[in-house]
C-alpha cells in the first residue's frame, strides 16, 4: 500500500474505532440496564457523554501513539486479534481511572460488556476490512487498472508488489517496454495509472510519454531506485515553484517531532520540580564531602553538530580532566574516555552515578531544547572527530538523557555495538519506541542497574 494510502487509512481506521466505540458503549449501557439486578443503572447524558469520549479518545490516541493502525493488514488475524486487545485493555482502564478520581461507582457489569463488545465489534470490523474496502471500491470507484512502463526483474517486482500489497479492486494490465504501445493502450483500454520502472538514463528519452500521460489526466508513478543502497526516506517537496526530490536519512515527520519536543519540555519541567528536594539535598553532599563546584559542565555536541553547554553533578575530583593522562592505560573504549571503577571518582559519586543522579542537571539541558528525553548520548567534540562518515548520523536527531543501548547493556557494550543501536534508534524512531525505551529505563534507574 502507497505512504498516502496508510495515511488515509489511519483516518479512516480512526473514525470506525469512535463509531463502534459509540455503538459497543450504547449496546453495553442497555443491556445494563435492562438486566433486571437489584440495583439500577443510570447515567445521565453529560456523564455518558464524558465517559464515551474517554473511551474512545484513548483507544484512538493509544493507537496513534504505538502505531496500531499500521499493522492492522487484515492479512493476519492474529496481529488484529492482539493489537484490537491491547486497545480494548486501555480504553476499559482510562474509563476505571476516571471512575476512580470521580468516584462514580460504576457497574462492573456495564465495564465488562462494554470491553466485551468493544473489542468484538472492532475484531469484526477488521478482519473484514479489506473486503469492505473492495467492496467499496468495486461498487461506487470501479476496478483501478495499473500499466506497467519497462523490463525485467525491476518491473516484475513491482507488479509482484502491486499484486500483493494493493487493495481489492487493483488490476495489473501488464507490462510493457514501448512507448506506442502504451499510446495505444491509452487509447483502446481503461488505463488509471502508468508506473514506470526504467533505469535513469531512459528518462530523457520519455518526456513525451510522461506528456502524453499528463495530457490525458492519466497519473503516473516513477519507481526510485537510482540509488539503490542509499536507506533514506524519499519524498518530493517544492522550493517556491521548484519541484526538489528530497532524501532523508533521518526522521521528518515534523508533527511527530513536535510532539517528541513538547514531552520533553512538559516532562523535563515536572521532573525539575518534583526532583528538586534530590537536586538540592546532592549538591549539599557534594560540596561538603570534596572541594571544588557542584555542577559539572562540559561542551558536548548536539543535534545536526551544534555544541552546548551540558550539565551534570560533578562524580569525580574537581582535578579529573588533568587527571585523565594519568590513568589513560586504564581506559577500555575506543572513542570515549571510560574507566571501570574510575579512581577519580568520589565517594559521594559513585552513589550518584549508581542511581543515575548525576544525570539529572540535564533535564534542564531538555528544557532549554540542547537534548531530548530519549535520543543518543552526545558526545564530546574530541569524540566527534574521531568519528567514522557513517557514525556522524547520529548527529542528526537530538542527544537524550536515555537511548536504546542504556537499557540493552550500557557500559557493558563496545563501540561498534552502541553506534548501530543508534542507527537503529534513528531509522525506526517513533513516539511508541521513545515511551518504550523511557519505560524500560525508570526500573534500571531506580534499581540502580548498568550505570558505573
Amino acid at each position: 500500500m502507497y505512504s498516502r494510502h496508510h495515511r488515509k487509512a489511519r483516518v479512516l481506521f480512526a473514525i470506525s474505532d469512535v463509531l463502534l466505540t459509540a455503538l459497543a458503549f450504547e449496546a453495553a449501557y442497555l443491556t445494563r440496564s435492562l438486566l433486571p439486578l437489584t440495583h439500577d443503572f443510570f447515567l445521565t447524558p453529560a456523564m455518558k457523554l464524558l465517559l464515551f469520549g474517554v473511551a474512545a479518545l484513548s483507544s484512538v490516541v493509544f493507537c496513534l501513539w504505538v502505531q496500531v493502525y499500521d499493522r492492522l493488514d487484515g492479512a493476519n488475524p492474529y496481529v488484529v486479534f492482539r493489537e484490537t486487545a491491547k486497545q480494548a485493555v486501555f480504553g476499559i482502564v482510562s474509563i476505571v481511572l476516571v471512575d476512580y478520581f470521580l468516584k462514580l461507582d460504576l457497574s462492573r457489569l456495564f465495564l465488562l460488556c462494554f470491553v466485551g463488545m468493544q473489542f468484538l465489534v472492532l475484531v469484526l470490523f477488521r478482519w473484514n476490512a479489506g473486503s469492505l474496502l473492495g467492496l467499496v471500491r468495486r461498487e461506487f470507484g470501479g476496478e483501478h487498472y495499473v500499466l506497467i512502463f519497462g523490463s525485467g526483474p525491476r518491473a516484475e517486482d513491482l507488479a509482484q508488489q502491486i499484486k500483493a500489497n494493493a487493495v481489492a479492486g487493483t488490476r495489473v494490465l501488464g507490462i510493457v517496454d514501448d512507448a506506442e504501445t502504451v499510446t495505444a493502450r491509452l487509447r483502446d483500454h481503461i488505463v488509471d495509472e502508468v508506473l514506470f520502472a526504467v533505469p535513469p538514463e531512459r528518462l530523457s528519452s520519455l518526456e513525451d510519454l510522461f506528456l502524453k500521460c499528463d495530457e490525458e489526466g492519466v497519473r503516473t508513478r516513477l519507481s526510485l531506485e537510482f540509488f539503490p543502497h542509499v536507506n533514506s526516506e524519499v519524498y518530493l517537496d517544492r522550493l517556491g515553484p521548484t519541484p526538489m526530490l528530497t532524501f532523508s536519512a533521518t526522521p521528518t515527520d515534523e508533527i511527530k517531532l513536535l510532539v517528541k519536543r513538547l514531552i520533553d519540555f512538559s516532562a523535563a519541567a515536572i521532573g525539575l520540580l518534583v526532583a528538586s528536594p534530590i537536586l538540592l539535598a546532592a549538591a549539599l553532599l557534594i560540596r561538603i564531602t570534596s572541594p571544588g563546584p557542584a555542577i559539572f559542565r562540559q561542551q558536548r555536541c548536539g543535534l545536526n553538530g551544534r555544541k552546548f553547554t551540558l550539565y551534570k553533578f560533578r562524580s569525580m575530583v574537581e582535578n579529573a580532566e588533568q587527571l585523565k593522562e594519568q590513568y589513560a592505560h586504564l581506559n577500555v573504549k575506543k572513542l570515549n574516555f571510560k574507566i571501570p571503577k574510575d579512581p577519580r571518582l568520589t565517594a559521594v559519586g559513585r552513589w550518584l552515578r549508581k542511581f543515575s543522579i548525576d544525570e539529572l542537571p540535564q533535564l534542564w539541558n531538555v528544557l532549554k531544547g540542547d537534548m531530548s528525553l530519549v535520543g543518543p548520548r552526545p558526545a564530546t567534540p574530541d569524540e566527534v572527530d574521531l568519528y567514522e562518515g557513517w557514525q556522524r548520523r547520529r548527529l542528526r536527531m537530538r542527544p537524550g538523557l536515555t537511548c536504546i543501548w542504556a537499557v540493552e547493556g550500557r557500559d557493558r557494550l563496545d563501540v561498534e555495538t552502541v553506534m548501530k543501536m543508534d542507527m537503529q534508534y534513528i531509522d525506526n524512531w517513533s513516539l511508541s519506541l521513545d515511551s518504550r525505551i523511557l519505560l524500560r529505563t525508570i526500573p534500571l534507574v531506580l534499581l540502580g542497574r548498568g550505570a558505573n
